[in-house]
């Protein structure tokens, strides 16, 4: 294949991924919404008192949201290991979140620890997921303690090398889902995630990162043809989800184990979690 530009693969000149949100690539709808994010973490958790720094994540700094479909997507980075009460101020800052601002689809808050995300076991997860994939909001910014990251096959395998560990938990939730809203969620999160699995098993070969669902599955095709129709409607399914139990069955026995075994088989199996 001709090479590209390394900025078309999603690169820095030097060959390293390059951070993919921008704080001047938040659409306008959304702006509101990040301000009163801003301010509601920041009084939430007093300042630096608590929280060491948040971060947006996800289309919305990306520049790719659509208003009334994108959720808001957020991590937060505390000074210390998140506790019970820490967990449900997020809560309550997202339910407040998703009430004022109809232009979301709710809104997410992760929470870790700041020893947690430069830990040399998550240097090549959390870590990256923060150097790379998350737009600074409040305090310091995590990464300048970071490396820099390239498209190896070592971080192929410490961001998705665990796939086999999810598939158990999908299918038993597929199996106790009661309405089609809960299928539509599962089939969401799931389409999601293999698209992105499918895109870290080629990303070496291929050279580059990208986020967007339908690149990713197009990619992931020109490597293994015979999987492409399953893996462009996993990213249909990401974009628009459906409650076709088919669809879902076809994500959790078919394509999901599928992949989980030739990753193993090409990357290995991501280090294990305490």
């Amino acid at each position: 294949m001709a090479a590209c530009p390394a900025h078309r693969r999603g690169l820095n000149h030097d060959g390293t991924i390059a951070r993919e949100g921008a704080p001047d690539r938040v659409p306008a709808a959304f702006a509101p919404v990040v301000d009163a994010a801003r301010a509601h973490l920041a009084d939430t958790y007093d300042g630096r008192t608590r929280l060491h720094s948040a971060y947006l994540y996800g289309s919305i700094p990306r520049g790719t949201a659509t208003p009334g479909r994108s959720d808001l997507d957020l991590l937060l980075a505390l000074h210390d290991e998140p506790t019970d009460a820490d967990r449900a101020a997020a809560k309550e800052i997202e339910a407040t979140l998703d009430r004022a601002f109809p232009q979301i689809d709710g809104a997410g808050i992760l929470l870790f620890g700041v020893r947690t995300l430069l830990s040399d076991l998550e240097r090549h997860d959390l870590g990256f997921f923060v150097a790379c994939l998350c737009t600074p909001l409040l305090g310091p910014d995590l990464a300048g303690e970071l490396p820099r990251y390239r498209p190896t096959s070592l971080l192929a395998r410490e961001t998705n090398g665990d796939l086999a560990l999810a598939l158990p938990r999908w299918r038993t939730r597929a199996a106790e889902a009661a309405t089609d809203t809960e299928r539509k969620a599962l089939a969401r999160g799931v389409a999601r995630r293999l698209v992105r699995t499918g895109f870290t098993l080629v990303m070496p070969r291929w050279g580059g990162w990208t986020s967007d669902l339908g690149e990713s599955a197009e990619l992931f095709g020109r490597y293994y043809p015979e999987r492409a129709g399953q893996m462009r409607t996993a990213a249909t399914t990401g974009r628009t989800p459906s409650a076709d139990p088919a669809v879902l069955g076809m994500l959790t026995d078919d394509l999901g184990p599928w992949l989980a075994a030739r990753y193993t088989a090409v990357h290995g199996e991501k280090a294990p979690r305490p």
